[in-house]
This record gives structure tokens, C-alpha cells and sequence, in this order.
């Protein structure tokens, strides 16, 4: 006879919405009749999939694939009900604790919203205000130094734009573009030292800085630098199919051509975008 369990009836009610979810979660986590795989994850062999599917979804919105990206938002929403499972089984914390918190603290960051405060105020203001606040968590948990409670698992390029926010915010910055494009004539000078008479470690150190300042640059220029790497990646890649579908218009692959010519169907395509 089949399973007839309140249980059961939740993991098939497909309008159960959160509550089924989580029902599921702990039946895949259960040691006794779970999945083997699920059984054995704990938070750090999660992370790097809770990570991927972060940037799925940044992939589905920037495509504009609201259909995929429907699906990619439920992978994400998995991946914070997976770690929660978890941290309900170890006595860390519970889904509902974690949903409380949030909430909790979303209330407190707008004051203008759900306090006594004017929302009568710009959207920089209202950044400050953010900041502000912010500041005030972090001494709350004892962060007193400056560059404190930046998470290291962040992206490295925005992990740099958020330690170089934390230091203007003291006063440690350049007051203009020029400088910091002074600073990446210097960090590249001390690369190409580096190559040319260190060993392979103080190239990496050298590359590091440049990089470094580079996103300090990112950041005084108003530009996310990991956005517009993505859509570097994006434009040599159609530049490039391009260019494999002119050469197959000739009966060549791009390893039966040379620099050159590749070099030359690069302009052409180039040409035809048009100024960007």
C-alpha cells in the first residue's frame, strides 16, 4: 500500500510552495532513507554550487531568458534551503530563523519605508544612509577594523571594489581618475620588471597589484568591473563565431588560417558592428 504519510501528500502537493520544499530538503538529507549524495554534503562542498548557480542566474537576467531565469532562481532558492537543512541539523540556525533575520534586518536599513524617516531624499542619500547603517551592524558584532566582514568568498575583482570602498570611506583614496591612472602606469612598469628579472611568484604578486588598481579604477569610473569583463567575454565570442563562420565560407577552420587573416576578419567584423 502506498505511503499515505502528511509528509507524502506534502512533497506531491505541487501548490504547497516553501513548505514542500523544505519537506523534500530534509526526506533528500534523512540518513536513513535520504539520497546517499545529498547525505554526505556539508556547507563547504556546497558553497562552490550555491556560487555557480548565483552566476546562472546573473547569466539567464543578462540574456533577458525570464523563462530559464525561473528556472536558475529555483536552483538558487535550493542552495539556501540546502544550507539552512543543514544548519537545522548541526543546531546552527533554522529556514525560519534565517527568513526572520533577513527580514528583520530589511526592515531596520529602511527607516525611510517602515520607520518615521522622510523618504523625501535622493537615491545617493539614501546609499549613505545604507552605509550608515551598515557601519553600525558591523561594530555591533565587534568589526572594528576597517576592512572587517568582507566576505573572501566574493568574486576577486569585487572583492577589491568593496576593500577600496571601506578605505575611502577612512579617507585612504585618490582623488581623481589621473592618479589612479598614474598608479597602473607604475604597477605595470613593475610587471614587466618582474617578468623580465624576478621569479614566477613576484610576476603573480606584480599582476595582483595591477589587477588591484585596475578595479580601483573600475570603481572611481562608476563601472563594475566583473559586468564589464562579462561583456568583453561576450562580444570576443561573437566576434570570434564570426569569424569561424567567414573562414567555413572559405573551406578553413581558424587552425588552417594564420594571425593575419584572422587578425584582418577581426577588423572586418569589427567594422560592421559599428562604433560601441
Amino acid at each position: 500500500m502506498a505511503d499515505t504519510s502528511p509528509n507524502d501528500a506534502l512533497i506531491h502537493d505541487r501548490d504547497a510552495g516553501i513548505e514542500r520544499l523544505l519537506e523534500i530538503m530534509r526526506r533528500l538529507r534523512d540518513p536513513d532513507t535520504g539520497c546517499p549524495w545529498d547525505i554526505e554534503q556539508d556547507f563547504d562542498s556546497i558553497a562552490p554550487y550555491t556560487i555557480e548557480e548565483a552566476y546562472e542566474v546573473a547569466d539567464a537576467i543578462q540574456r533577458r531568458d525570464w523563462a530559464e531565469l525561473e528556472g536558475e532562481l529555483g536552483d538558487l532558492l535550493l542552495q539556501s534551503v540546502y544550507h539552512t537543512a543543514m544548519g537545522e541539523e548541526a543546531g546552527h540556525f533554522t529556514f525560519q530563523s534565517v527568513v526572520r533575520n533577513i527580514s528583520d534586518k530589511m526592515v531596520a536599513r529602511h527607516p525611510h519605508v517602515f520607520g518615521d524617516e522622510s523618504r523625501d531624499k535622493s537615491a545617493e542619500q539614501q546609499t549613505l544612509d545604507w552605509e550608515a547603517i551598515k557601519a553600525r551592524e558591523r561594530a555591533g558584532k565587534a568589526q572594528k577594523g576597517t576592512l572587517e566582514g568582507v566576505a573572501l568568498g566574493l568574486p576577486g575583482m569585487t572583492r577589491a571594489v568593496k576593500l577600496q570602498k571601506r578605505l575611502a570611506r577612512v579617507g585612504f583614496d585618490w582623488d581623481n581618475t589621473g592618479s589612479v591612472l598614474d598608479k597602473i602606469v607604475e604597477e605595470a612598469a613593475e610587471l614587466v620588471e618582474a617578468r623580465d628579472t624576478l621569479t614566477q611568484d613576484a610576476v603573480e604578486a606584480e599582476f595582483g597589484d595591477l589587477l588591484f588598481v585596475m578595479a580601483n579604477l573600475a570603481r572611481h569610473l562608476d563601472v563594475d568591473p566583473e559586468v564589464a569583463v562579462r561583456r568583453t567575454n561576450a562580444k570576443v565570442e561573437h566576434r570570434f563565431k564570426e569569424i569561424e563562420q567567414r573562414l567555413a565560407k572559405k573551406g578553413k577552420t581558424p587552425s588552417e588560417s594564420t594571425l593575419e587573416e584572422m587578425d584582418a576578419l577581426w577588423n572586418a567584423v569589427k567594422a560592421d558592428e559599428g562604433p560601441t
